[in-house]
């Protein structure tokens, strides 16, 4: 009877693996050499990690979490700012904050903002995204005067606005040179208006950065689609609607979960503006709102309550939005680590 090779004397030992075949005694071996050496890599690959992060999670934390953490622990008591708190006071601060009409006012107008933004920028920003696109003289030009109202700082284009929109301001002046002096009236201490006039001043400075972010997602659609399309008999706006908007989708989402996050938020505009005018008469946000009843009057305490409802305001449409939209872009942009 022959001897198995298994059974031989002096033969190589031999496995099997799971589908059956042979596993010699030198690939087990390479296998038992080549796993400390994976295991320096993974290890050497988690030093780099935390090198590289390291400053970033540090900074987070220090500017971003332990403020929040502060901010919920002061929201608690009754505190004028110096000392340590003791008065504490429980949920009562956050009781006044939701129960009070002006705040919720506040946050009206951040809800009319937010909607307001999306429905007049981004149709807007669409249609002149789609012209600058095109070859037209002076395209460079336009473009730089479209996006140059973004690059003025929050403080001169607030200051300025406030100064042309007042009683006695040269849009009113303006009006009346040119015949139409019964329109003349208060722009910003008229509470039917007043919003409106926020909007008009939110369009003048931030619609170019949405027509340059929609212009730039343009570039990244293939030129063959276009060409492909003309081919077919399609026309201009066909393949506008059919081809550029589709595949814009993701960039404009993009920019609605920013102009989301700075309708929220909004404060430098609205302060300054408004800053001589109460809220129910003029424009009030759930910042602006913070620092009127809190720093200004004097109630950190309340100041604190407010940031931290303002946070989880945020916080809560921040991730709503990005489970519920973006989470089709996100998805693909995830990738598991090699096998």
């Amino acid at each position: 009877m022959a001897t198995s090779p298994a059974a031989a004397p002096g033969s190589m030992a031999a496995d099997t693996d799971g589908s059956g075949g042979v596993v010699g005694h030198d690939a087990r071996t390479a296998s038992y050499l080549t796993a400390p050496r994976r295991r320096r890599t993974s290890r050497r690959e988690r030093i780099e990690i935390a090198v590289l992060s390291g400053p970033a999670v540090i900074v987070f934390v220090t500017f971003v979490m332990v403020p929040v953490a502060l901010a919920a622990y002061y929201g608690f008591y009754k505190w004028s700012g110096f000392g340590r708190p003791t008065d504490f006071v429980g949920l009562d601060n956050y009781i006044r904050i939701l129960t009070d009409s002006k705040f919720q006012k506040a946050l009206l107008h951040n809800a009319s903002i937010l909607v307001l933004s999306l429905v007049i920028q981004g149709p807007l920003a669409i249609l002149v995204a789609l012209l600058m696109n095109r070859r037209i003289k002076g395209r460079s030009l336009i473009r730089i005067l479209l996006f140059m109202p973004w690059v003025v700082a929050e403080v001169i284009a607030a200051t300025g606005w406030n100064l042309m929109a007042a009683t006695e301001g040269a849009i009113n002046a303006l009006l009346k040179n040119i015949g139409l002096g019964s329109w003349a009236q208060d722009w910003l201490a008229n509470p039917d208006i007043a919003i409106f006039t926020l909007m008009f001043i939110l369009t003048w400075k931030y619609l170019g950065f949405a027509i340059i972010l929609f212009m730039a997602g343009m570039q990244n659609i293939p030129g063959d689609l276009y060409e492909a399309a003309a081919v077919d008999g399609a026309s201009y706006w066909q393949m506008q609607t059919r081809i550029t908007i589709p595949l814009l989708a993701p960039t404009v989402r993009i920019w609605a979960f920013l102009s989301i996050i700075g309708s929220l938020q909004l404060f430098d505009l609205v302060y300054i503006i408004w800053r001589k005018v109460d809220g129910v008469a003029g424009v009030s946000t759930m910042a602006t709102y913070m620092v009127r009843y809190g720093r200004d009057a004097g109630q950190y305490g309340m100041g604190s309550a407010i940031a931290v409802v303002l946070f989880l305001v945020s916080l809560v449409v921040a991730l709503a939005y990005q489970r519920l939209v973006l989470r089709r872009d996100t998805a693909g942009a995830l990738t598991g680590g090699a096998r």
